[in-house]
Parts: C-alpha cells; structure tokens; sequence
C-alpha cells in the first residue's frame, strides 16, 4: 500500500522496518547508505520504503531526534581515572569495542564512577534520555543491585561476566575457573609446592570465581594450602602484597596475579627483597600484555586476546541493538569466549 492510498497519514519508520522485516536502527543505516547492513538488507529496507511511498529524505526528519538513540553505546566502569590509565586490559578491551562501533557508524559513550550505585544513576540518566542504544557492562558482584535496574529500563545490554554473576542478561564470558585451574596445574608440573595469588577485590564476582578454582586446585593436587591476598588491583597494592608474602616464613615459590600491573610490581619487589625470578621465584600475570614483555625478566603470563573480546563484546550488542531485544528471556545463550593458558614460560 503506497502513503497515497494508505488512510491515517504519514508512513512511520516503523511499518517500513516490519515490512523490510529488519530493526527501525537497520533502516536508518540502509536509508542513509551507512556500514553496518548487507547489500540485501539496504534493497529489501529501499524496495520497502518504495512500495510505502516512505522517501530517504522524508526518513531524516523522522529520524533527526532519534539519531542518539542509534549512534551510541554506553559504557560504565566503576574505577578510579589515574588507576584505569595505566590498565593495559580496559585499554586493549575498549579498543577491541572501538573496532566493531566504528563499522557500525556508532561511537562509545565512557563515563568512569566511584561505585554501582553512580554508576546506576549513569545508566537510568542515558536510558530515560534515549542517548544511548545499547550499554555493556562489565566488573559484576554477587547479587549485583544492577541487573534490577537495568531491568526496568528495557535496554539493549550484554553483560561482561559468568552467567551465575548476571541474573539473565545476555552475557560474554571467559572461563576465569577452568584458566586457574590449569594455570595451577602448569605451576605444580614444575615442581612448585606452596603457591600464593594475589587478586582483586573479593567483592567481585570474577575475583571469587578465580579464588574458589585456585583453592580447590591446590586441594586436588595436595599442593600446601595457598594464600589468597585480596588488593584493589593497583601496583602499590600488589606491591604490598608481594612483599608480605615474600617476607613471611611459608614464602611461596609461585605467586598468581590477577593483572599484570600488580605482576610487574612484584617482580620489582622481589628484586628489591634480593629473590631471583625465574630461579627462586615464579610469577604468573593474568593477562599477556606488552607490559610482560618488557621487564627483566619478562613476566610469564596468561594468553587472552583482550582486543578480540572486546570486539565480540561489541558485535553481541549491536545483534541486539539490531533485533531490538531488551528483554533477558528474548537473548541468545551467554557466548563463552575462549582463553588460553600459559602464553611463554619465561
């Protein structure tokens, strides 16, 4: 039916969207020759907007106030800004998600708080004022207040995190468990007996899942029992850390790290305390950044391509962006992403 014939008025972009069978955000891109759809998908959405008698000129006005809501993606992180610059992971993740938005013609919205309940009041800002049209979350908590209120806002989110953490909402993840696991089990294998890990806050549910697989794989493999040092993740803090463990009189022969920034202090630490690493001592990052690469000696560390998750982050998003999907029972499985082990044994 052409706007002539069709009685009430004007054609919206929503009748275009169902006839071409494709999100309001896909008629956007088609109708104004943007990346982000197939050759197919702008025809089917041109051909549409043809037979409705709906012009590409006619679609910029309707969609002139509603352009922030297709063009952003908010991010919220709940870490101090000196602290997250010097963070070789939110970096490599950020520009992983940079990637993908820009192929898609949209851009990051980054907001840095002191906790979830600022970073909630950010999210409820951007949902109620259409400024966003998906968010990603990340840094989940035990029973974390911000599923609920997510929730209500009927928002496109993909939540960086196990799916025990985020109450339904569709999720990317890496198996923390199963990398610690092994990460011991390489450790044990090299003939270490009293291994140390210093992680991040316990609060956080990634740092839990991590302290609970180290546990029960020191248990499994009759290891001595393992400290488990919790810190902000900051260098000062894993600096501290090392150096109660090296100082005390069960001192560990292989310390974990929940991120490299705290590895490298450590290694500084156990120059300064006169300890030899790799001879007497052996250190494990959690990430395999550059930053492991450069020390002396260079760090051990955890292969993740940091910059490849944070791409899939993107892509699982904008599929929801694109389907229009807020709901959790209307989300795809939780994608687990990959991760390997012990990138060089240095």
């Amino acid at each position: 039916m052409s706007a002539a014939a069709r009685p009430g008025g004007k054609v919206t972009i929503a009748e275009v969207a169902q006839r071409a069978g494709v999100s309001k955000g896909a008629v956007s891109l088609a109708v104004n020759d943007k990346p982000g759809v197939s050759a197919a998908t702008r025809e089917k959405v041109l051909k549409a907007a043809r037979e409705l008698g709906w012009l590409p000129n006619q679609a910029a006005k309707s969609l002139s106030s509603a352009s922030a809501q297709v063009s952003n993606v908010g991010l919220v992180i709940a870490r101090p800004a000196r602290m997250l610059g010097l963070e070789p992971f939110y970096m490599e993740f950020v520009s992983g998600i940079e990637s993908v938005l820009a192929e898609r013609s949209h851009s990051l919205l980054l907001r840095l708080v002191r906790d979830v309940r600022e970073e909630i009041d950010v999210l409820d800002g951007w949902g109620r004022s259409k400024q966003i049209s998906g968010s990603i979350m990340v840094d989940f908590t035990l029973d974390d207040p911000r599923v609920a209120a997510v929730g209500a806002l009927h928002l496109p989110v993909i939540a960086v995190g196990h799916p025990d953490l985020t109450g339904g909402l569709p999720s990317v993840w890496t198996d923390d468990g199963a990398a610690v696991t092994e990460a011991v089990r390489y450790l044990a294998a090299l003939g270490h007996r009293r291994l140390a890990r210093v992680g991040g806050p316990a609060t956080l549910g990634h740092s839990a899942i991590r302290s609970e697989a180290f546990a029960r794989a020191v248990a499994d493999l009759n290891l001595e029992p393992g400290r488990i040092l919790p810190t902000d993740f900051s260098g000062e803090q894993g600096a501290r850390a090392t150096r109660a463990l090296l100082a005390s009189a069960q001192r560990p022969t292989a310390i974990l790290y929940d991120n490299d920034i705290m590895a490298v202090a450590g290694l500084s630490v156990a120059t300064e305390m006169g300890v030899s690493v790799p001879a007497e001592l052996s250190l494990l990052a959690w990430d395999d950044s550059q930053l492991c690469r450069l020390t002396h000696p260079p760090l051990s560390a955890m292969s993740h391509d940091v910059f490849a998750f944070g791409a899939e982050v993107a892509r699982r998003l904008m599929d929801l962006v694109d389907r229009g999907e807020t709901e959790a029972g209307a989300v795809p499985t939780p994608v687990l992403v990959p991760r390997g082990t012990t990138a060089r044994a240095r």
